[in-house]
């Protein structure tokens, strides 16, 4: 694998291989997209480009053989969610007075820091801040030439936050830090400030649509359709999108609206929020629906302002414009908001079936 596999965004992916051919890669740096617009691959592939003991140029720029082993070591990090959920399990076996002090980080190259979202609350915290500061700070280089560290997740505790400025104002010489943000306006504006702003732009629905084909062809056309549409133009939601697990989302959140705009009773609503239960399968869960419900709201807002053909759910059209009579922009807007108070609220491990009844009760017209 190497740059020309990385599907998109080519201008993107020209200006940050051109800064490896000049030797001038950032220190501090912020990759903004959508879930699956290849973040996190793309700052892999920055760091193995750096890192490489035998660099090779493919279409005039410099590239990584794939390997030597920097870019084996710092390939093995691309399994992310396999190994937080080893670091987490092997957190759990610790004693409870070790595990309170232990944060979750993955380091497959000693000098790669990857830091993801530390469960329960699933944010960075203090802690894995302090531990890419003391890296920073007081440990050059062992193997490569430039060290990395590469926060998955804009969510930051604010102590976290604050400390990473401190870092961000004196940057090391020989490290850079990588922000991964779905909305960088989750990040201080401190801290957006003082990194460069990549943004991985959507592709179009037509080239999702011919890229699934090429390497999804077991999907109907009228599948491939839809999820090049729900995909919101991130190739790798696109080619990992799971449909049946998407759809039994949006049919929760439909039950949400119906419930909210249709339903007075609640009673199929609470029928669907029970199964909402705590633990890290029903975070998943949790997190799937809200994506689907905001996808919906969006949905409605674009057949309320009369551009409906536009919809990502065009399945559910007859249904959603329905749904849309009588609904206004600002009861979009508030419920909108709500669904943005939860997603807070999992943060502070708030019981999820009460916080969903909330939010649909809160949107309710009824």
């Amino acid at each position: 694998m190497s740059f020309r596999d990385f599907y998109g965004n080519a201008e993107l992916v020209r200006q940050l291989r051109e800064s490896v051919a000049h030797g001038r890669v950032p220190q501090s740096m912020i990759f903004a997209g959508p879930k699956g617009a290849g973040k996190y691959t793309l700052a892999l592939m920055l760091a193995r480009a750096v890192n490489c003991q035998q660099p090779i140029e493919t279409d005039g720029l410099p590239d990584y053989c794939g390997h030597c082993s920097n870019c084996e070591r710092i390939g093995e990090a691309e399994k992310l969610e396999e190994l937080a959920a080893a670091a987490v399990d092997a957190r759990e076996e610790m004693r409870d007075v070790d595990k309170k002090e232990t944060r979750i980080l993955i380091q497959t190259h000693p000098d790669v820091l990857i830091v993801p979202p530390d469960p329960p609350q699933l944010m960075i915290k203090i802690g894995q801040v302090k531990h890419v500061i003391h890296a920073a700070n007081y440990r050059p280089p062992i193997e490569a030439k430039r060290a990395f560290a590469i926060f998955t997740s804009s969510a930051f505790m604010k102590e976290a936050a604050n400390s990473l400025l401190k870092v961000l104002e004196e940057p090391p010489e020989r490290m850079s830090i990588i922000l991964l943000a779905e909305n960088p306006q989750e990040l201080l504006p401190t801290i957006r400030s003082r990194a460069l702003t990549y943004r991985l732009h959507a592709l179009p629905v037509t080239e999702l649509e011919t890229l699934i084909a090429e390497r999804r062809p077991q999907i109907s056309a009228r599948d491939r359709a839809l999820v090049a549409r729900l995909a919101e133009g991130a190739v790798g939601r696109a080619l990992n999108f799971d449909l049946d697990a998407n759809l039994a989302s949006r049919q929760d959140a439909l039950v949400l609206l119906r419930s909210a705009l249709r339903e007075p009773d609640y009673t199929q609503m609470f029928k669907t929020t029970e199964s909402y239960k705590a633990g890290a399968d029903g975070q998943e869960k949790m997190v799937n629906l809200l994506r689907a419900l905001n996808a919906l709201l969006e949905d409605l807002l674009l057949i309320v302002a009369g551009v409906g053909i536009q919809i990502r759910n065009t399945d559910l059209n007859n249904e959603l414009t329905k749904l849309a009579d009588g609904v206004t922009i600002d009861w979009i807007e508030g419920a909108a908001r709500a669904t943005a108070q939860v997603e807070t609220g999992m943060r502070r491990n708030l019981l999820r079936s009460l916080s969903i009844d909330a939010m649909t009760a809160s949107m309710s017209v009824n």
